[in-house]
């Protein structure tokens, strides 16, 4: 059976865990939520958790979310119980929330219930936990590293507090780096860092005091092996040499990095768009995904400013489903570099949705009786085809005829833009509706 979090964390623990704040005072980082009058301070400085409310940490790894139910834990007389969300089914919820039930009516004791990455609950055992925390019984307090819009099911996300916890900052990554040098708990002064070595690791923890620290323990392992007092830059690459990207193929980071990318790609910033690429890239995104998208921007962004890039899009998605990893990554690289330096257009993505706007509206019309299908017996009687004249038989290959409904014989959906190719479309356009009588 796995010990709990909350057990005594003896010296042969990992640095990690024997650094864990024990009060308040040592936490760093996230002075967001804990000013006064905040939640999570209402739970942290109660004598009791009698408030009923339940919090829903969500955050980044490494940024206090279990210390925090930890110091939760200890702040006040009420019975704590913690459940995993790995091994834990729904009868195990049920169970303590009928034992909290039977306290608060029998005792008066208010129960808290920690659970840790609750996202991995799923809806049965997520709905178990409602009548404890609708009617009072239990305060839940359960940690997450996922969007709760996505992990958590909606009536228990409505009935609790969320506390979103930030990526801890640099300066925030080096006081903690230093109290683990020469705290007693931590390496208790028997190896230092130099500004090299302490400027890589942070840069390695990406906001991640866990990371950090474990940075930190297989640094100063490589150092005393080396038998050397003071880690440089070199003992750092050998301990970790490779920054972990924070990233839920499932979750906002997905949503985020990938807008962010689009955007950038839109925007033309082809640096911009690159670094989202490789953050995709890097933490194991889908490659035909990316290209997926690259696709849809090329019609919607680009599109008749330079109707090249449709072409090399689909190219670039064809040849990524063919070779796959590591190699694509180049041909993604080079699609979308081309995507973000090519003309913009959003032109027709709008002329659609003008079309589709004024159809869904009602705006529909007849079809011109000259337009009609003509190809079965009879049908010039009547008048379907009849009066229509082909294009083809003309010098010009235009004819002088209608071809919207009466109703909406004056629309212009297609605007052209005076971008990239497109910028001749509108002289183009211009002559065809004087050929087509639409002046």
């Amino acid at each position: 059976m796995t010990a709990s979090l909350f057990e005594y964390e003896g010296g042969s623990s990992p640095l990690a865990a024997r650094m864990r704040p024990r009060t308040l005072d040592e936490f760093v980082g996230q002075g967001h939520v804990l000013s006064g009058g905040a939640p999570l301070r209402r739970l942290l400085d109660a004598a009791s958790h009698d408030s009923g409310n339940s919090v829903i940490i969500w955050g980044p790894p490494g940024t206090g979310k279990t210390t925090l139910a930890k110091l939760i834990a200890v702040a006040g007389t009420s019975t704590f119980v913690e459940l995993s969300a790995i091994s834990a089914g729904v009868k195990d919820v049920r169970d303590v929330i009928n034992a909290a039930r039977d306290n608060k009516t029998m005792f008066g004791t208010t129960t808290v219930l920690f659970i840790d990455e609750v996202h991995r609950f799923n809806k049965s055992q997520q709905d178990a936990l409602l009548p404890g925390v609708e009617n009072g019984w239990v305060t839940l307090v359960a940690a997450t590293t996922e969007n709760p819009a996505f992990s958590v099911v909606a009536p228990l996300l409505s009935r609790s507090l969320l506390v979103t916890l930030e990526p801890l900052t640099p300066e925030n990554i080096q006081q903690i780096i230093v109290r683990a040098l020469i705290d007693e708990r931590g390496l208790n002064s028997g190896i230092s860092l130099d500004a090299d070595a302490t400027a890589n690791l942070i840069a390695l923890a990406g906001g991640d005091a866990r990371r950090a620290l474990t940075l930190l323990e297989a640094t100063a392992a490589v150092a005393l092996e080396q038998g050397i007092t003071e880690a440089g830059i070199e003992q750092v690459k050998l301990a970790g040499d490779h920054a972990i990207v924070r990233y839920d193929k499932a979750g906002d980071q997905h949503y985020d990095v990938i807008s962010a990318f689009i955007k950038s790609v839109r925007g033309s910033d082809a640096d911009a768009a690159l670094h989202y690429l490789a953050r995709m890239l890097e933490a194991g995104e889908d490659p035909r995904f990316i290209a997926r998208r690259l696709l849809i921007l090329a019609s919607e962004d680009i599109g008749l400013a330079d109707n090249t890039m449709l072409p090399l899009a689909v190219a670039g998605a064809q040849t990524v489903a063919l070779i796959g990893m590591p190699e694509a990554r180049i041909t993604l690289s080079q699609v979308t570099i081309a995507l973000a330096m090519a003309p913009k257009s959003n032109s027709a993505y709008q002329a659609i949705g003008r079309a589709i706007t004024e159809v869904r509206a009602g705006g529909i019309g007849e079809v011109p009786p000259h337009l009609r299908d003509s190809h079965y017996m009879r049908a010039g009687d009547i008048g379907h085809g009849v009066g229509y004249q082909y294009p083809h038989d003309l010098e010009t290959g235009v004819a002088e005829q209608q071809y919207l409904p009466d109703a909406l014989i004056d629309r212009n959906y297609y605007e052209p833009t005076s971008r990239g190719d497109e910028a001749q479309s509108a002289a183009i356009l211009g002559r065809i509706k004087k050929l087509l009588g639409r002046n």
